[in-house]
């Protein structure tokens, strides 16, 4: 089974500084069908203007990833971490009982854009921590983030699985029993059954084993592998 979340539908945050579409419910956007799927709650499609960013603010109990699509993230946090994660990097924070960042533009020129994305963590208050690492410039499905200490993948607090797809033009994605999927297009079109997914649309897998896709040449997405119980 399919559900599809289409662009045309997600959410949108528009300031002078900020143009943010949300594949589910987020700030003012509210959509009782679009709570998050299994353990994911949040992907948010930001771009920020150069310079610009989020002043500090805080969160907790919560897995918070960043990856960069393009131009450059400059981080600082109630940790004492202050970073920089350029395009093709990805970041994790663990808010765990309270932790506070900033996010900005590190270009005086160009846009920033970035994927955020939010995880509900396996337990409350843990430790609040910080990770980021590079993504390896290769075609394929490349793990980014796992919650099994996958080798040089970021550590989620949770039985989650993700990653980047691009330079593909047929996959079958790894997906096992009583396992939930979940694909978000970044660029480029991915097609999935008789569904064509075009940039900004995702679509959750459920009870179908291994799905199999054709894709674009230029097309790139992120890839959930999430447990199988419902929001």
């Amino acid at each position: 089974m399919l559900i599809s979340y289409p662009a045309d539908r997600r959410g949108r945050s528009h300031f002078d500084w900020l143009e943010s579409y949300h594949t589910f419910s987020f700030a003012d956007f509210y959509d009782p069908e679009r709570m998050g799927v299994s353990a994911l709650r949040v992907i948010n499609d930001d771009i920020v203007a150069p310079s610009r960013g989020f002043g500090m603010h805080p969160h907790r109990d919560m897995e918070i990833l960043t990856y960069v699509v393009s131009g450059t993230i400059a981080h600082k946090d109630s940790l004492g971490h202050s970073y920089q994660v350029p395009a093709g990097e990805v970041q994790r924070m663990t808010a765990g009982r309270g932790i506070v960042h900033s996010e900005f533009n590190a270009s005086t020129k160009e846009p920033l854009r970035l994927m955020q994305i939010w995880i509900r963590p396996n337990q409350a208050n843990l430790e609040p921590s910080y990770e980021q690492r590079a993504v390896p410039n290769q075609d394929g499905l490349t793990w980014i983030a796992t919650g099994d200490h996958t080798p040089d993948t970021l550590h989620i607090h949770q039985d989650v699985r993700i990653a980047r797809l691009q330079g593909l033009k047929q996959a079958v994605l790894p997906l096992h029993n009583n396992r939930i999927g979940f694909l978000q297009v970044i660029a480029g079109q991915i097609a999935i059954g008789e569904q064509e997914l075009k940039v900004g649309d995702a679509v959750s897998i459920h009870d179908q084993l291994d799905p199999a896709i054709s894709c674009s040449a230029d097309a790139v997405a992120l890839w959930f592998d999430l447990p199988g119980f419902t929001q």
